[in-house]
């Protein structure tokens, strides 16, 4: 890392609940968590401040609950259940790693993590500490995207880090469409009026109002987190 400068000092990084799938269907696979705990390491290591917001999309989806007959709030619900069960997962993979690491729910659960707060989180964050990030809004309707967004605006981060299997934004998906065109640059209403699914509109509005920039990469070269802080590798930057 010498003789490079890290562009972003304190992030909120996003990742699907099916990032830590693996090669299951269903479910975590514990050497994929531990793999993006060494990540983060290596990103704290640099004096990177982390906050993490993680969806529930690997145990259960709220969209699909409620198009197979639930009623959309009560799915929600769970779906916002699903994220606290990641968060700790991924939490107990950053302590074995030794990254000291705190879990915020807005679903108050206090027997296991801390109720969510703007300012003990801030201060967390200011600690050292890397920060989780569980239980969505703690309101249905609102998509782990948006509470990504939210959380990045309330830490005052410097930047959204969306981790994903490919390597930025494309016009269409790059795995089905051999066409598709990569973007090195978005701004938000690029984002909006295209349709691209980057995150959801809420999200990209929330982003575009407080300025925050949006970097989406890929999480599956070794080393990525550390190379997008610094510049390495590539990604799509969504701005103004």
């Amino acid at each position: 890392m010498a003789g490079t400068t890290i562009k972003y000092r304190r992030v909120l990084m996003k990742l699907s609940g099916e990032a830590l799938l693996g090669s299951q269907a269903f479910g975590t696979d514990p050497s994929v968590i531990q793999r993006i705990a060494g990540e983060i390491r290596a990103a704290v290591s640099e004096g990177v401040q982390v906050a993490l917001v993680i969806g529930g999309g690997n145990l259960f989806r709220g969209v699909v609950g409620a198009a197979e007959g639930m009623d959309r709030a009560r799915a929600d619900d769970v779906g916002m259940l699903a994220t606290v069960m990641n968060a700790l997962m991924l939490e107990n993979g950053l302590r074995r790693t030794g990254v000291n690491t705190v879990t915020f729910s807005a679903v108050r659960m206090p027997t296991i993590c801390r109720p969510f707060q703007r300012e003990e989180a801030r201060t967390a964050l200011d600690a050292g500490q890397t920060v989780i990030f569980a239980g969505g809004t703690g309101s249905p309707f609102f998509t782990t995207d948006t509470t990504a967004a939210l959380r990045a605006a309330e830490m005052q981060c410097d930047a959204i880090l969306k981790g994903t299997s490919v390597d930025g934004v494309y016009s269409a998906d790059p795995a089905v469409d051999p066409t598709a065109v990569r973007y090195d640059h978005l701004t938000y209403d690029d984002v909006l009026n295209r349709n691209l699914r980057v995150m959801d509109g809420a999200a990209i509005a929330l982003a575009r109002d407080n300025a925050i920039p949006i970097v989406v990469f890929s999480m599956h070269e070794p080393g990525s987190l550390v190379n997008v802080l610094t510049g390495q590798t590539r990604c799509t930057t969504v701005t103004r």
